[in-house]
């Protein structure tokens, strides 16, 4: 039976992403439609299991003849990259062991403690190795040390107390719903849950929202981890590709009318790991949208503190929750972008009712959260320090991603990306004809761990992208870059650029 998961493509898009497929030097017809169709799928432009037009609907559309088109999927078809039934159509797929595995983390966060599972910490027996594999900053000093001794001292104040606090601490709810009044979307604290981490949220709601089986619209690429939380959680991922610029709007109500998707999981702010920032009208279109289908949409604001353009600082867009009006918005948050990773302390903010089940719902999983890291972040949240500490943390982010860019830009001069507004990652197509997955396995050889484009898409795709964190120090980040360099230049048989190794601390 023909998968019934994804939507369809239709022509006119098809046409639109092949682009300038018909080169001159690109060789037969059939051989370059076919050579493009694949490189839409490896790229995740065009998601496995997704419906292709008919052969005379492309024709048309592409002012080519029926036999181009059909030779073209014959092509295909034998590659492994099209499955057709008579009857039912053509849609995407894979040659048969092609699909990665999602890795949820570093290989090297398992070391622990410093000069291990640290950001460009070396590990123990094996040399210094720059890991990066995790998009997270260093703690904002003295701002953090500060917090944690005003916490401990008001401890006392609690140890009277059970200390299992389901929905978390009601002062720690009300800062984090002050938050969110403050950028534009009025929240109070009975909407607000505390929670272990933006993952502990995740992992929650999918236990009380999802059903196994049932599907979740993701943006493609996406989170790695969420992507693996959902797999884990026998959900059917149903992946959107995301366009160079943005959210295809006409695609997301496609794909919610079509696939019937439970549940969305978006990244609207400073998308990990492209950067992307959504517009407030693409907002109110899509939460219309999921209205209309009765789809929950998960909004994960983790990255959106980190705003690297200080005039868009001041005019961000609003919540996607501030166009909701009935609860089809839930939204995660976090500290461990903001602030430090170490603090494991997130949030949900959803309708009181839905704050109220998953409180109940709670005990099986974690209980609660940890009182002194929740006293914590509410002194970090307080509007006389969370101004101080984002000044901080956007200045050094900025300069972060300007070294990283600087470096690829002239050690690996045929990888493209867009330089991001925000958040924590370059999102780089390699050189042609590189794989991610190759270069991640070699680049290990030469020092550096790196996350490959597969571990952010859905059925093995985004073979020609790497993530590039800029969460390192700027020295550090362009020795990295020069061992990706020496790497890609040992798969490609070609000369490195001549950059003489670095002296750098790896913290």
């Amino acid at each position: 039976m023909p998968p019934s998961a994804r939507a369809a493509v239709r022509a006119a898009q098809l046409d639109r992403a092949l682009g300038d497929w018909q080169r001159p030097d690109a060789g037969p017809a059939y051989r370059a439609l076919a050579g493009g169709l694949r490189t839409l799928v490896l790229d995740g432009r065009v998601p496995v299991e997704t419906r292709l037009p008919a052969e005379r609907e492309l024709s048309t559309a592409l002012g080519v003849s029926r036999t181009t088109v059909a030779a073209a999927y014959e092509l295909l078809r034998d590659e492994g990259f099209l499955t057709s039934r008579r009857g039912a159509g053509s849609w995407t797929s894979l040659p048969a062991g092609r699909a990665m595995p999602v890795i949820g983390i570093s290989p090297h966060a398992a070391s622990g403690g410093p000069g291990g599972g640290v950001p460009g910490g070396g590990l123990p027996g094996r040399g210094d190795v720059i890991d990066l594999g995790i998009a997270a900053m260093s703690a904002p000093e003295p701002w953090l040390s500060r917090a944690m001794a005003a916490a401990v001292a008001e401890l006392p104040a609690w140890t009277a107390t059970h200390g299992d606090f389901p929905a978390g601490l009601t002062a720690t709810r009300q800062a984090v719903a002050d938050r969110y009044t403050a950028r534009g979307l009025p929240t109070g604290p009975e909407q607000i849950m505390i929670t272990t981490g933006a993952a502990g949220a995740f992992s929650l709601l999918l236990r009380h929202v999802l059903a196994p089986g049932e599907r979740v619209a993701v943006e493609s690429p996406s989170f790695a981890n969420v992507l693996q939380a959902l797999r884990y959680a026998g959900g059917r991922a149903v992946p959107v590709p995301l366009l160079h610029d943005g959210w295809d709007l006409e695609a997301w109500a496609r794909t919610l009318r079509d696939a019937a998707p439970r549940m969305a999981y978006l990244i609207p702010d400073f998308h990990n790991p492209t950067g992307l920032l959504m517009p407030e009208a693409e907002r109110r279109s899509l939460v219309d949208a999921a209205r209309a289908t009765g789809t929950l949409l998960v909004s994960d604001e983790t990255m959106v503190d980190l705003c690297l353009d200080q005039e868009l600082a001041a005019r961000m867009p609003r919540p996607l929750a501030a166009f909701d009006h009935g609860g089809t918005v839930v939204t995660l948050g976090s500290a461990g972008k903001t602030f430090w990773g170490g603090l494991r302390i997130g949030w949900i903010r959803a309708t009181p009712e839905l704050i109220r089940r998953l409180a109940g719902d709670r005990a099986s999983l974690d209980v609660s959260s940890p009182v002194v890291e929740q006293l914590a972040v509410r002194h970090l949240l307080a509007p006389q320090t969370l101004p101080q500490i984002l000044t901080h943390q956007r200045d050094r982010v900025r300069a972060q991603r300007d070294a990283l860019a600087e470096a690829v830009r002239e050690l690996l001069p045929g990888w493209t990306f867009r330089l991001p507004q925000g958040g924590l990652s370059l999102w780089v197509r390699t050189a042609p004809g590189l794989s991610g997955s190759a270069l991640a396995t070699t680049a290990e050889r030469h020092g550096v761990w790196v996350g490959s484009g597969p571990r952010f898409g859905v059925d093995g795709v985004l073979e020609r992208f790497v993530r590039l964190p800029f969460s390192l120090p700027p020295e550090v980040s362009r020795e990295a870059v020069r061992r990706l360099a020496a790497a890609a230049a040992s798969l490609s048989g070609a000369e490195p650029a001549t950059t003489p190794p670095a002296e750098v601390t790896l913290l």
